[in-house]
């Protein structure tokens, strides 16, 4: 009969080199049979590429349309999985612009955003829901005039890559962008913005449309 070949035995409380070796072996291999741990990344909103629009009924006969000139803001976002989070949009509330100066004068008064003493309003969100391939409901808080609400968006996400610009006039490397369309509404008077509500000259409910390009760090 053939003998078989057996391992040489380590010292008792000691491990042959195989043995070690045959180990780390093992356990490389377990290691690389997992899957890569999610990582979401952080996203910085492009300024010049962010729009927050507002529509506002005026009378019965129309809406008044205007937007807020600066704003700034960031989240993380995990491709893979699609998953969105820790949300925060700043808007300075003397932006406000409706292509009327008496009315923009009106808006950043007392009686409506009152920016002298809030001079931001902010949105947070810590996570969001995908309600599709593309499209996510986020949960969030509005802070304006000093009281926070729910307020809750339907975003698209339109498109991620490089951005076929490149960076800084078209020179150095290319960031990596994406695009999200957002809207959501609000009632005024929640916040304490009476103003022409209970004889309806001046709508309640704010249609927000919101529109940007974020950076990925």
């Amino acid at each position: 009969m053939r003998s078989r070949s057996t391992a040489p035995v380590a010292p008792d409380g000691a491990l042959s080199r195989r043995q070690v070796t045959l180990g780390l072996l093992a356990a490389g291999a377990a290691m690389a049979s997992r899957p890569a741990l999610a990582q979401a990344a952080r996203y910085e909103i492009d300024p010049d590429h962010l729009s927050i629009g507002f529509l506002v009924d005026h009378l019965g006969y129309s809406k008044v349309l205007g937007l807020f000139r600066k704003a700034r803001g960031s989240f993380s976002f995990d491709e893979g999985p699609g998953v969105l989070g820790d949300v925060r949009i700043e808007v300075e509330t003397d932006s406000v612009f409706s292509n009327h100066r008496a009315r923009d004068d009106h808006l950043k008064g007392a009686e409506f955003l009152n920016s002298e003493q809030h001079p931001r309003m902010v949105y947070t969100a810590a996570s969001a829901r995908r309600s599709g391939e593309r499209t996510f409901e986020i949960p969030g808080q509005l802070e304006l005039l000093g009281k926070t609400q729910p307020l809750v968006l339907q975003a698209t996400w339109n498109k991620s890559g490089p951005s076929p610009i490149g960076g800084f006039l078209g020179i150095g490397p290319k960031p990596y962008v994406m695009g999200v369309s957002a809207r959501g509404s609000f009632r005024r008077s929640a916040y304490g913005m009476n103003y022409a509500v209970a004889n309806g000259w001046v709508g309640d409910e704010v249609a927000l449309i919101i529109e940007f390009e974020a950076v990925r760090q």
